[in-house]
């Protein structure tokens, strides 16, 4: 007998996106490495794609994620000018 059971059905309620065929599904039915969620809503669920894009402009745009350059390309000059 396994000791953990796989889980085929979600839950009423949960909400995914699924990258791999782009749909969304209540409760997992593709494997998690394929899935965006879970979300409270359905409609959550449809805009993943957007929020995902958000998330990353802001990250992109997030100065704590960025090292600060060190050396003299910090200044725009090159060594030795």
């Amino acid at each position: 007998m396994p000791l953990f059971k796989k889980r085929t059905v979600g839950k009423p309620g949960e909400w995914y996106y699924c990258l791999e065929h782009r749909k969304v599904e209540e409760g997992p039915e593709c494997p998690a490495k394929d899935r965006f969620g879970p979300y409270p809503t359905r409609k959550e669920a449809e805009h993943a794609m957007a929020t995902a894009r958000e998330r990353n402009l802001e990250w992109e745009n997030d100065p704590r994620w960025h090292d600060a350059p060190s050396g003299p390309e910090r200044d725009g000059r090159e060594p030795g000018d």
